[in-house]
C-alpha cells in the first residue's frame, strides 16, 4: 500500500526524475536517507520502473508522428508472435497496444516525413502475413505531452 509520502514522492519524481535524496527529503519533510530509501523501497516493489529523458522529436529530425491502426486477418498465435517480434525491430514504432474494437493493433510511429512513414506501412506493416489492412491518422498538433500518472 502507498501511503501520502509515498504517493507525493511519485508525483515529484514524475515532475523531475533528476530530484536527489536531499531534493526529496525537503520536499516530503524527511531526511535525505529517509526520502532515499523510500525512493528505493518503491524501485523495488516496482511502482517505478525506470528513469527516461523526454527527447524533442523535431530536434532529432523526426517531423510526422502518427497513429497506425493494424487490421489482421489472421488471429493465430504465431501470426501475433510473429507481428509482436516484428514491432520490436522497427525503433520508428515508439509503443504499440492491442485493442478491443474494429482494429488489432494501434501503434504510435515517429518519422523523419510522409514517404518514411508511407514506406513503413507499405514496405514493412502490409507486406506481414497476418496483416489484412492498416488506417493511419497523422498527429497535426499534440495539444497535451504525455503527462504524469495519476497518484
Amino acid at each position: 500500500m502507498l501511503d501520502q509520502i509515498d504517493t507525493r514522492l511519485l508525483a515529484a519524481l514524475q515532475k523531475n526524475a533528476h530530484l536527489t535524496a536531499q531534493d526529496l527529503g525537503e520536499l516530503l519533510h524527511l531526511s535525505p536517507s529517509q526520502a532515499g530509501r523510500r525512493r528505493q523501497r518503491l524501485e523495488t516493489a516496482g511502482f517505478i520502473e525506470g528513469y527516461t529523458a523526454r527527447l524533442n522529436p523535431a530536434q532529432l529530425g523526426l517531423n510526422v508522428q502518427g497513429f497506425v491502426q493494424v487490421h489482421l486477418g489472421t488471429h493465430g498465435p504465431d501470426h501475433s508472435r510473429s507481428f509482436a517480434r516484428l514491432l520490436d525491430t522497427r525503433p520508428e514504432i515508439t509503443s504499440a497496444w492491442t485493442m478491443t474494437g474494429d482494429a488489432d493493433y494501434l501503434l504510435r510511429v515517429y518519422c523523419a516525413d510522409l514517404p518514411a512513414l508511407n514506406s513503413l506501412i507499405h514496405e514493412v506493416l502490409l507486406p506481414h502475413p497476418a496483416v489484412a489492412r492498416v488506417h493511419s491518422q497523422i498527429v497535426m498538433d499534440q495539444l497535451k505531452r504525455d503527462g504524469p500518472l495519476p497518484t
